[in-house]
């Protein structure tokens, strides 16, 4: 692999800005799954190359065979989407998996599968590069019109004037993952800058106040001394910075090789995957011999579920909760334990300047409910140096030794990026000028494989080399956070308007709102002092500031249950946008978060504007952008108040783009705009939701939306509306009438 580059797959969206910054090129190695013609499942390894938005799929590598032909071509369209599912068994071995499939015929996909997460995401960021590219040509002028049109139509053809226009300019090639033989050795070579207190970790505020008490074997040792309540225990946290990629030690701590976790967890070395489900969720069944831990001697085991998710930022989340599991009832002669609750996070860290070499920060947390943690802590006790929780927080230290002491976890694995003029490409763009090009991407791919092709693998892969696989942040911000003045938002309303009296006893949904804080089953409206959002210097130095008061006012909630994910909420004859009050309100924002449950709900918030619009705002450009600008700008920032702290966990408190990680459908009309966010179009999303429903009548959320500022004039950020949901009971949910 070519050296390593800053900048990634993600890193392209600048080729939008015009076709002098050049094209971009993605090409890498993948594994195409599918169904053949008599229903058996192949997986095949194949060379991926994707340019503008165009995609082709080879056999072999087009830059070594510069006369072979595709065999799978198709054309990028803004319909295409793209869903990570998270890792499958596949072949005896794991892979994570990416499904394409068109937005308007959801039985048009296909999928591919890469061998790391970190790979896929990129392969998922190439893809979204693609399809902005694609509405970047096809969003100019009249002509366009028509051609994003025809791609709705799925027959597609080359365009051969916008490719020629690239001809002159300068290309980008970005190589995503290794070679073949490199991919096939993975399992092999991976199972055979700054501190945790960064400024970026979060981007809402956090009660717990963590104090390093230890440092042993090159990891600190913290306690939440904030957690002391009622003596239910104390909330620990082992930290250490590890020379591996983040996506190189997530591969590490989930594989349960016996051979492989002896070189390093000195408590759980005999694990057995019992069941996975849904690519991001499994349960694991593990036994320890427990005669250096405690006083007794009998054999123990212990069954386990681990739910994991790799958030926008790169960062790894992973859950660790007790579980029971019908194929592993108590076994005779061990004695059932229930291993502690715990978080893994794993992010990646700068590197230094003139530094290659990969670095990662990694973060176990867990609940520990030990007698002897404060006699250890003050070094009046070694009991707690032989507990299970102890050897728990050794697992950090055993990661970092076990992968410092292999050389080939400190090579960077991310994207290369190779600059070079088209005239020397190996692929000629005569390639894509001269074919007909009928279909679009998720078409070819999803084609059935022919028995030629299947055939093909073993003129390609020694018969050993066929695809035999073995196979969220919780630091707080330590930096002085100067409270700065709230952004100036007169710019977002029309100033020569006066403002209207908005009175909210005319405007009432199904979820009442709360007197105060103590309230239950209600909301509030909180200010946005509780979250950090972009500030004046942020395109300069990645600063953030306090968020100010919301833009937009809450005026009313309906938390609501339905059948199926309800669309267009604000056309129901009884929604609060229909009423008489509604319709006199200047501009009306309405957030329809559908929730997958059973039944589904969906909460839905309605924020007003007392004047209207600035044409010439933000949010005006917003509200009637198309719906690429808006997936790419709508924001949203979760944060958990009150509840156990795992739940805190899961949810995180990083911002997140909505319409980057779920399903967002746009519906504009009349005074108002409604976004309905589908959280069941995405396997993580559901899961965290589901993992939320089970703890819901105890917890107190906060949420903060907003349009993400991407220019220097867009700066500072500003908060368009918060909510606070205070420990809602589901069965309080109205029916929806229509």
């Amino acid at each position: 692999m070519e050296g390593s580059s800053n900048e990634s797959a993600s890193g392209g969206s600048s080729s939008q800005r015009g076709e002098e910054k050049g094209i971009f090129e993605y090409f890498g190695w993948v594994y195409h799954l599918g169904v053949n013609s008599i229903g058996h499942e192949y997986c095949n390894l194949r060379f991926l190359f994707i340019r503008g938005k165009c995609v082709a799929m080879y056999k072999r590598d087009p830059h070594q065979n510069p006369h072979i032909e595709p065999i799978r071509k198709g054309v990028i369209g803004a319909t295409l989407m793209v869903e990570e599912l998270g890792r499958r068994k596949v072949n005896n071995g794991d892979l994570y998996v990416i499904r394409f499939y068109n937005r308007l015929d959801e039985t048009r996909k296909g999928e591919i599968a890469c061998a790391t997460a970190g790979e896929a995401q990129r392969w998922i960021e190439a893809f979204d590069h693609a399809k902005q590219q694609a509405e970047y040509e096809l969003s100019r002028g009249i002509s366009a019109r028509y051609k994003l049109n025809k791609e709705a139509e799925i027959n597609l053809e080359g365009h051969r004037h916008s490719v020629r226009r690239y001809a002159s300019g300068l290309r980008k090639f970005i190589r995503i993952g290794q070679g073949p033989e490199t991919l096939l050795r993975l399992s092999s070579k991976f199972f055979g800058g700054s501190d945790a207190f960064e400024a970026d970790c979060g981007d809402a505020f956090e009660a717990h106040q963590w104090k390093c008490v230890r440092t042993m074997a090159g990891i600190r040792i913290f306690e939440d001394v904030s957690n002391h309540k009622n003596g239910k225990g104390v909330l620990a946290k082992s930290v250490g910075v590890i020379d591996a990629t983040a996506d190189s030690v997530f591969e590490v701590f989930l594989n349960t090789e016996r051979q492989k976790r002896y070189e390093w967890d000195m408590l759980m070395g005999d694990l057995e995957l019992v069941e996975s489900f849904d690519g991001h969720y499994d349960v694991v069944y593990g036994t320890y011999d427990p005669k250096y831990l405690t006083r007794w001697h009998s054999k123990r085991d212990f069954v386990f579920s681990r739910q994991w998710f790799r958030g926008q930022d790169g960062t790894y989340t992973i859950l660790q909760f007790p579980a029971i599991h019908k194929k592993k009832p108590p076994r005779s002669g061990y004695r059932r334990t229930k291993i502690n609750p715990s978080t893994w996070e794993i992010r990646n860290m700068n590197t230094p300047m003139g530094s290659s070499r990969p670095r990662c920060l990694v973060t176990h947390t867990l609940e520990i409910h030990s007698a002897f943690w404060y006699g250890w802590k003050n070094n009046q006790s070694s009991k707690f140096e032989k507990s299970v929780p102890y050897a728990l927080l050794c697992q950090v230290a055993g990661l970092k030794e076990y992968i410092g002491a292999n050389p080939a976890f400190h090579e960077q694995y991310s994207t290369t990026v190779v600059h070079s003029k088209i005239s020397d490409a190996s692929l000629s763009s005569a390639e894509y000028e001269d074919a007909e090009v009928q279909d679009e991407f998720y078409d070819a791919i999803a084609a059935e494989s022919t028995s030629d092709e299947e055939s093909d693998v073993d003129e390609e892969l020694d018969q050993e080399q066929k695809v035999k696989l073995k196979n969220v942040s919780w630091a707080i911000t330590s930096l002085a956070l100067k409270r700065t003045a709230a952004p100036d938002q007169s710019k977002e309303l029309d100033s020569h308007v006066s403002p209207i009296k908005i009175d909210a006893s005319d405007l009432q949904g199904s979820l009442r709102k709360g007197k105060d804080d103590s309230d239950t089953n209600c909301w509030t409206s909180p200010s946005g002092e509780r979250f950090m959002i972009r500030g004046k210097n942020y395109l300069k130095d990645n600063s953030k500031v306090v968020g100010g008061d919301p833009l937009l006012k809450l005026i009313a909630v309906d938390w609501l249950k339905v059948d199926k994910p309800a669309d267009r909420i604000a056309l129901n004859r009884r929604s609060l946008v229909q009423s008489e009050a509604g319709k006199k309100l200047p501009f009306i924002l309405v957030f329809n978060l559908q929730v997958p449950a059973k039944p589904n709900y969906s909460l839905v918030l309605y924020y007003a504007s007392d004047r209207p619009i600035n044409k010439d705002s933000l949010l005006a450009k917003f509200l009637d952008g198309n719906d690429m600008f808006r997936d790419s700008r709508f924001k949203l920032i979760p944060s958990i108040v009150e509840g156990y702290w795992m739940i805190k966990r899961a949810v995180g408190t990083k911002a997140c783009l909505l319409g980057k990680a779920v399903t967002c459908k746009y519906f504009r009309q009349d005074n108002f705009l409604e976004i309905d966010v589908d959280i069941g179009s995405s396997s993580v999303a559901r899961s965290v939701v589901g993992l939320v429903l089970g703890y819901v009548t105890s917890l107190v959320v906060d949420l903060a939306i907003l349009i993400e500022a991407k220019e220097e004039a867009e700066l500072p950020e500003y908060i368009l509306g918060t909510v606070r949901l205070n420990r809602v009971r589901l069965e309080s949910a109205v029916p929806l009438e229509f």
